[in-house]
């Protein structure tokens, strides 16, 4: 486990977000809405909950990207729907208490096997939330989604699924969560995942074949 998440991106290893582009290219879809903005706000709200000293509140900053008083104020109403939630959460107050923030793992050398044909890969991952005491952890997601229901749908549209179970994977662990703040009405959803359920049969199915291309791609 490493504490240093800027050294994370000039790492070489195979993280997800690998996976997402080579899937970018190999099955384009039509995209709906802004991307960038949303990942850009996306960032914001990571920052403020789990990378507070990353962030400045008088000049509206997260490092050197500037974002208006009302992105700010958006992010910080979000932050405050998740605390309000944590306080009938046990779990997610011991999150909040306790998880490690923003940590990444590499595993040399992980084994995969597509269609019956084995093969490695080193990969990576980079946790919202790492529980070191119990070797587990969680993602932090803000979402469009107003609903349960929506907030479901966007699991698989988005392979939020294949994000948990790659993570899962890396680490070793039989557990994982997604907690998701809704942008637009700040309700908290939240997703429990164990392995060999169908969240996470469903995430494995569709990382273990882009997995193989990219191996392939990289012989």
């Amino acid at each position: 486990m490493n504490h240093n998440p800027d050294a994370y991106y000039s790492r070489t290893e195979v993280s997800n977000s690998d996976l997402s582009a080579l899937k970018n290219i190999l099955y384009p879809r039509t995209q709906f809405g802004d991307k960038e903005a949303a990942f850009r706000f996306g960032n914001l709200v990571d920052a403020i909950i789990t990378e507070p000293a990353r962030v400045n509140y008088y000049h509206y900053l997260v490092d050197d990207v500037r974002y208006t008083e009302e992105e700010f104020r958006h992010a910080l109403e979000m932050r405050r729907a998740l605390r309000t939630e944590a306080c009938r959460d046990p779990f997610l107050a011991k999150v909040l208490e306790e998880a490690a923030t923003q940590c990444y793992m590499v595993n040399r050398g992980q084994r995969f096997e597509y269609c019956g044909f084995p093969f490695r890969l080193d990969t990576r991952c980079k946790w919202d939330w790492w529980l070191e005491r119990f070797r587990f952890g969680g993602d932090l997601k803000s979402t469009a989604a107003a609903t349960q229901a929506e907030f479901d749908d966007a699991v698989d549209f988005f392979d939020w699924d294949r994000s948990r179970a790659w993570y899962m994977d890396v680490a070793g662990s039989d557990r994982d969560f997604i907690y998701a703040i809704s942008k637009k009405n700040c309700s908290v959803f939240k997703l429990f995942i164990e392995r060999g359920d169908h969240v996470y049969n469903r995430g494995r199915e569709k990382y273990e074949e882009l997995a193989f291309r990219y191996w392939c791609l990289n012989l």
